[in-house]
């Protein structure tokens, strides 16, 4: 009796298919797909497929493992996720191309299941988009017709035509259906490695072509700084007592820190973009691009400001200096009339995310600015291009909203910011720090000194209040008063030096600031939630007499 049911299918397919093939087509056919989505999203300036599903998972995973992301890889948090979010993909990819290689079918609910998460991810994010779904459809389209080209297809070149049952291959068995291979049977090394490298190709093409598209859009629409903005001089930098290394005062906008929820910076083009001033004012506003620059709103200033993280621990990176530009906040909702009630300034960035803070803090006299500038330059995509707000004094996850598009004067009863609900201060001044950046003379911390006199510094923020003084403790010794450099205002980092004549051994190295206020820093650990950390950095040296 021939047993037709127990034909080796997995014999079938090592004859057509080395083992390793269906799984690399199905990877090589995801890229395609997760390119040509990128690409399709680029023409309509939309969230390729990557970042639609990205954005899910990080308004999805609870605030502490975003807290530990953060403290872990830094401002490179964005760039861990993309990667796992690309890994995640084509390892499931290689699953669906060995199951595409048993019945297409196969290959077809797979490859809908996920374009399933990506479209209903598009659809209920904090920004739902039809357009982001273009581009999740698009992957789903080709990574489709990946799989036909590379696995599909080859499997109507080898199907055969005739096998023999399991267990016996004689052709004069007695009521057997002899069956056998027809020829060729094995796909070639070549033709696979042709098809494979044709996708590869279609893949960085589709790559690159977006890449260009989405940085075209920032180039060809930002345009200068204007003449006529209301410049201050430059603050001079910091090398007393040899520090020559120090942190500058302002903060190169390539090494600014940058902490957002976008897993892609947004490509706003600044010649359609629009900020709308709604809510309980007397008159809706909206503004172009065009009108902040010419002053149509209110004069250009210049301002000297200090932005940190909320995440940032003590003694973090998470900070930096820079000279905005842009117009007064306070400029801005006199032209549309606060109403009584209004209680909450509340923005929303064109990618969703959303930050509130009191009304007052907009109209107590601080330079809060819509701004257009940072460094004398046009902002930085990364940064928030084509204008964001920059208000001094409290943390930017309730304030520094980039690539905004909308204010709404409200109420903190009807509308919470992104992180609030989140469990993050709805309330959140920046706290007292101070940082030691620079032991020794080589513009880091240097673990391992000789002994005699080493050059130690750093810098300190009490925004919108001022440091008035620093002080340094080696050991248990006195606390030793820092010099101060040129004070570039209540709203910026102040750096500070001090000359520790050091002797060999182990030794611990503190600092703590007193504000203007006269609030001097506690030894006391504070976690960084809800509403940022405490404490005294501090850090370790080895000294030796050689």
């Amino acid at each position: 009796m021939t047993n037709r049911s127990k034909f080796d299918e997995a014999t079938y397919m090592k004859r057509v298919f080395p083992r390793s093939w269906p799984p690399l087509a199905g990877v090589l056919a995801a890229t395609v797909g997760l390119t040509s989505g990128e690409l399709v999203a680029s023409l309509f300036n939309a969230a390729g497929p990557v970042v639609v599903v990205g954005d899910g998972v990080v308004d999805r995973v609870p605030p502490g493992m975003k807290r530990w992301a953060i403290s872990t890889f830094g401002t490179n948090d964005k760039i861990a996720l993309i990667a796992g979010v690309v890994a995640i993909t084509l390892v499931y990819a290689a699953f669906v191309g060995r199951a595409t290689a048993r019945r297409f079918v196969n290959g077809v609910v797979g490859v809908v299941a996920f374009a399933g998460v990506g479209v209903a991810a598009a659809l209920s994010g904090r920004a739902p988009s039809a357009k982001d779904a273009l581009g999740v459809t698009a992957a789903f389209a080709a990574t489709l017709a990946g799989l036909w080209v590379l696995i599909g297809r080859i499997q109507k070149v080898g199907e055969p035509t005739e096998l023999t049952p399991e267990g016996d291959d004689r052709e004069d068995t007695p009521g057997a259906a002899v069956r056998r291979p027809s020829a060729p049977t094995v796909v070639g090394r070549r033709q696979f490695l042709v098809m494979g490298g044709g996708a590869t190709a279609a893949a960085a093409a589709s790559f690159g072509v977006s890449r260009v598209l989405q940085e075209d859009v920032v180039a060809a629409t930002a345009k200068p700084i204007p003449e006529s903005v209301r410049r201050l001089p430059m603050q001079k930098l910091a090398t007393e007592n040899g520090i020559a290394n120090m942190p500058p005062f302002f903060s190169p906008n390539d090494n600014f820190y940058r902490i957002d929820t976008a897993l892609v910076v947004p490509r706003v083009d600044a010649s359609t973009w629009s900020l709308k001033v709604v809510g309980k004012v007397d008159r809706e506003l909206t503004i172009s691009y065009d009108d902040l620059r010419t002053g149509k709103l209110g004069p250009l200033i210049e301002h000297d400001c200090t932005l940190m993280c909320v995440s940032n621990e003590v003694g973090g990176d998470l900070v930096g200096n820079a000279r905005w530009t842009g117009v007064r906040l306070r400029d801005i909702l006199n032209k549309a009339g606060v109403q009584e009630g209004a209680t909450q300034v509340f923005s929303t960035s064109v990618d969703g995310f959303t930050a509130g803070f009191p009304t007052e803090v907009a109209l107590d006299g601080r330079e809060a600015m819509v701004a257009i500038g940072m460094n004398g330059q046009p902002l930085p995509a990364r940064h928030g291009f084509p204008a964001r707000l920059v208000v001094p004094g409290i943390y930017g996850y309730v304030s520094a909203v980039k690539w905004i598009s909308n204010i709404k004067l409200t109420t903190f009863e009807e509308d919470a910011g992104y992180w609030i609900p989140r469990g993050w201060s709805a309330i959140a001044p920046v706290k007292t720090s101070s940082r030691i950046d620079v032991v020794g003379s080589n513009g880091r911390i240097a673990r391992s000194l000789t002994a005699g006199p080493v050059p130690i510094g750093g810098v300190a923020w009490a925004q919108h209040v001022g440091i008035t003084k620093v002080e340094v403790q080696i050991d248990e010794g006195p606390w030793k008063v820092a010099k101060l450099a040129n004070d570039g205002g209540i709203d910026t980092w102040r750096q500070w030096s001090l000359v520790w004549d050091a002797t060999s051994g182990r030794h611990r190295i503190r600092v703590r600031a007193t504000d203007a206020t006269g609030f001097t820093q506690t030894e006391e650990r504070v976690d960084v939630a809800p509403n940022g950390a405490e404490g005294w950095h501090t850090v370790e040296v080895t000294v030796s007499d050689v």
